[in-house]
């Protein structure tokens, strides 16, 4: 059995893309940016998206995303003082959960220099359990960033 290759993807793969600004203190000794701020940068653009379309309120909503599963993958250095665009689209859509896929491209670069996912759970903000099924703001703007149509379990 051969096992799959992850390749970079051109900016066209993702519904919707945002500017992230890289910081001095991103780059490590190595001279590009640490493997950990690209966690990070996922978790700004999908939260940055959610809150820009009204669909999460961080602060009193009664449902909050919480990361379960994160991967990346590398293809090309970033590296302050570099300007980077985040391209993110919705992988699957469970009853509670979200893999959110994102890609990450130096300004003007076609293909992304990493590629990663992380999956959100959303649940009840005091309980702490998942919910029964996304609140329809929530689903709404999902439905914006699906480049496909994808079937949602129950």
């Amino acid at each position: 059995m051969t096992a799959h290759r992850p390749s970079a993807e051109p900016r066209e793969a993702f519904a919707h893309l945002s500017g992230i600004t890289t910081r001095w203190g991103d780059n490590d000794v190595y001279g590009h940016v640490n493997n950990v701020v690209y966690y990070s940068w996922f978790d700004t653009a999908v939260n940055r998206y959610l809150i820009e379309s009204g669909a999460l309120d961080i602060h009193q909503g009664e449902v909050i995303g919480l990361v379960v599963e994160t991967q990346c993958h590398y293809f090309a250095p970033l590296a302050f003082p570099q300007s980077v665009d985040a391209g993110i689209r919705v992988a699957h859509r469970g009853r509670s959960s979200v893999r959110y896929e994102v890609g990450l491209f130096a300004q003007g670069e076609p293909l992304c220099a990493a590629r990663g996912h992380f999956v959100h759970v959303y649940v009840d903000r005091s309980t702490r359990r998942p919910v029964s099924a996304l609140p329809p703001a929530l689903g709404a703007a999902l439905d914006r960033i699906t480049l496909s149509p994808i079937p949602t379990t129950p």
